[in-house]
C-alpha cells in the first residue's frame, strides 16, 4: 500500500508542477500561488476528504472563473493578490456552509449535458486565449472574437521560433499519452528546459517564465469594505459550484468505478478546508480536477496517502528546481494546458446526446453561452439553463391512458401495449410527471378534456412523491368540479405523504378515495358504480 502510494504520490507531482504554473497563467497570477495551493490542498484534502483518487489542486476552469471574477473587480482600490485570496477563502466558507446544511445533494441540479456543454465552452475559450503564448504576441484582454481578431491580425508578428517550441512541446504530450504510466507533462516539461538552455531560446525571443519566488507569508487581514467584499462574494458563487461539481463528479465516476464509497456533504467539507488552506498560504483556489484524479488512478493509488506524497514531491521539485523552472518557455505552458483540455473537446458526448435526442440543445447552448458571454456569466447562464431544463420538461408533463395487462394486476399505457385493454366504464388515467405548481392546472384540465360522458375516472399519481400548495388546490378544485359533474373519481397509487396532506387540508374524502394500487382503485370504483 504504502509502496503504491508513495510511486502514484510522485508521478502525480510530475503532472501537477507544470500543471500548476500554467493555471497560474491563466488566472493572471504567480506561479508560486499556484504550487503552494497544490500542497495545501492535497494535505488538507487528505486529512478531511475520503476518496482515495482525488488530487486538490487548481483546475483550469477554477482558474479561468477565478480571472473572471478579478477582471469584474478590476475597478476595486484593491490589490488583484489580496482579491484572489479573499475569493479563495470566501469559496472555502461557502463551501462549509452548505456541508454543515447538508446541500451536497444539490449538485444534481446542474444537469451533466449542461456541465459538458460549459466544458466545451470552456475549453474552447481557455485554448484561445493560450495562443498569443503560442505565436509569441502581446494581446490585451477582451472577449474571444476580439482575440480572434487580433490573432489574426498580428499574424505578420508572429514569432515563429515560438510556434515552433510551442507546436512540437503540443505534438510531444499527444503522443507520450498514448503511453501509459509516462508523466507525459512533466516529461515535456523537463524537455523544454533542456532546449531553453541547450538551444539558448532566450536568444533567440523565446519568453520564459523566470523565477518563481516561493515564500510563504502570514495571512493579513484586507483593507477592503464591506460592499467590495459583498460584491466579490456573488461573485465566488459560480467559482463554488463550478469547483464542487468538476470535483464531485470527478470523486463520483473514479469511486463508482472500484466500489469506492464517498458521501457528498463529506467532500464540501474537504473541498472547504482544502480552499482555506490555501487561502492561508495565498494561493489559488483548488478541487479535484479529472487530469490529476486520472492520473492518481493509472498511477495505482491506494490510500489517501497519494496527496501527501504528491504534495511533498511537489514541494521538493519546486523548491530545488526553481533555477531549472525559470528557464521553461511561456509556449510549452501553454502547450500543457491545451493538451490537458483536449479530451473536453471530443465530440463524443454530444454525438450520444444527439443520438437519443435529449438534452442536446441545453448542452450545446451551454457552450454557445460561455463563448458568447464569458466565463463568468457562461456559468450562471449554465445554471439558469439547467434549472430550465428541468422545469421545462416537468411542465410539459403528458397524460397517459392505461389499460389492464392480461386481465391481471398490472396497468399499462395503452400507447405502448397494444395487448392491454381499457377497462370498460372507467377511464385510467396517468401524468407522465410530478404534479407540482408548473404543470398541475394544465395537466388536470388535460384531463377534464378526456373525460367522457358516463365515465368514472381513476387517476394514478405514482410519479408525485408530494404536493405542494398550487398542485393541492388544484387537485381539490378538480375533484369538485368533476363531482358536481357527475363523475367518480378514485385516486391510485398514492403516497403516504400526500394522503397525510389530504387530512391537512380537511380533505379526508379524498383521502378515503385513495388506493396504493390501480387494481385497487378499479376495483373499489367499480364496486361504487355497482351499488
Amino acid at each position: 500500500m504504502a509502496r503504491a502510494d508513495v510511486i502514484a504520490g510522485v508521478s502525480v507531482a510530475g503532472l501537477l508542477l507544470p500543471e500548476a504554473v500554467a493555471y497560474a497563467s491563466i488566472a493572471g497570477l504567480e506561479p508560486a500561488r499556484a504550487i503552494v495551493a497544490a500542497i495545501a490542498g492535497c494535505l488538507a484534502y487528505a486529512a478531511i476528504g475520503r476518496s482515495r483518487f482525488a488530487i486538490v489542486s487548481p483546475t483550469s476552469s477554477s482558474a479561468a472563473i477565478l480571472a473572471a471574477a478579478l477582471a469584474a473587480m478590476a475597478h476595486e482600490a484593491v490589490p488583484r493578490e489580496i482579491l484572489a485570496t479573499l475569493a479563495v477563502a470566501l469559496a472555502g466558507l461557502l463551501f462549509l456552509i452548505a456541508a454543515a446544511l447538508r446541500l451536497g445533494a444539490l449538485t444534481s441540479f446542474i444537469a451533466r449535458p449542461v456541465l459538458r456543454g460549459f466544458a466545451l465552452g470552456l475549453a474552447i475559450t481557455i485554448i484561445l486565449r493560450q495562443l498569443p503564448a503560442i505565436v509569441g504576441v502581446d494581446i490585451a484582454g477582451g472577449n474571444l472574437l476580439t482575440l480572434v481578431a487580433r490573432l489574426a491580425e498580428t499574424m505578420p508578428d508572429w514569432h515563429l521560433a515560438s510556434v515552433a517550441t510551442g507546436l512540437v512541446a503540443l505534438a510531444l504530450l499527444l503522443g507520450l499519452r498514448r503511453l501509459p504510466g509516462i508523466p507525459a507533462a512533466f516529461v515535456v516539461l523537463v524537455l523544454g528546459i533542456a532546449a531553453s538552455r541547450l538551444l539558448d531560446l532566450t536568444a533567440h525571443g523565446v519568453r520564459t517564465v523566470g523565477d518563481i519566488a516561493i515564500a510563504l507569508h502570514l495571512p493579513e487581514l484586507p483593507d477592503i469594505g464591506f460592499g467590495a467584499v459583498s460584491r466579490l462574494a456573488q461573485l465566488v458563487v459560480p467559482l463554488a459550484l463550478i469547483l464542487f461539481a468538476e470535483s464531485w463528479g470527478t470523486m463520483r465516476a473514479l469511486a463508482l468505478r472500484h466500489g469506492d464509497s464517498i458521501d457528498p456533504d463529506r467532500e464540501l467539507a474537504a473541498i472547504g478546508g482544502a480552499n482555506l488552506a490555501a487561502a492561508v498560504v495565498q494561493g489559488m483556489p483548488v478541487g479535484a480536477g479529472f487530469s490529476a484524479g486520472s492520473a492518481s488512478e493509472a498511477a495505482g493509488a491506494a490510500s489517501r496517502w497519494t496527496p501527501v506524497f504528491a504534495a511533498v514531491t511537489l514541494g521538493l521539485l519546486a523548491w530545488f528546481g526553481r533555477p531549472a523552472i525559470a528557464h521553461l518557455p511561456d509556449a510549452v505552458l501553454a502547450a500543457v494546458v491545451i493538451a490537458a483540455l483536449t479530451h473536453a473537446l471530443s465530440p463524443a458526448p454530444f454525438l450520444h446526446l444527439w443520438r437519443i435526442r435529449r438534452d442536446e440543445v441545453v448542452a450545446f447552448a451551454a457552450a454557445a453561452a460561455v463563448l458568447a458571454f464569458g466565463v463568468l456569466d457562461g456559468m450562471l447562464i449554465a445554471i439558469a439553463l439547467s434549472l430550465a431544463a428541468l422545469i421545462q420538461r416537468m411542465s410539459t408533463s403528458n397524460v397517459l391512458e392505461l389499460g389492464q395487462l392480461g386481465g391481471g394486476h398490472d396497468f399499462v399505457d395503452l400507447a405502448r401495449h397494444p395487448d392491454a385493454k381499457p377497462v370498460a366504464g372507467i377511464l385510467v388515467l396517468r401524468p407522465s410527471e410530478p404534479l407540482f405548481f408548473g404543470n398541475a392546472e394544465r395537466v388536470l384540465r388535460d384531463v377534464e378534456r378526456r373525460l367522457g360522458g358516463g365515465h368514472a375516472l381513476v387517476l394514478s399519481i405514482e410519479e408525485s412523491f408530494d404536493l405542494d400548495s398550487t398542485a393541492l388546490d388544484c387537485l381539490i378544485e378538480f375533484d369538485d368540479k368533476i363531482s358536481r359533474a357527475g363523475t367518480s373519481l378514485r385516486l391510485a397509487r398514492v403516497h403516504d405523504h400526500i394522503r397525510d396532506l389530504f387530512h391537512r387540508a380537511g380533505r379526508d374524502d379524498l383521502a378515503a378515495r385513495s388506493s396504493y394500487s390501480v387494481a385497487d382503485a378499479v376495483a373499489a370504483i367499480s364496486g361504487d358504480k355497482g351499488k
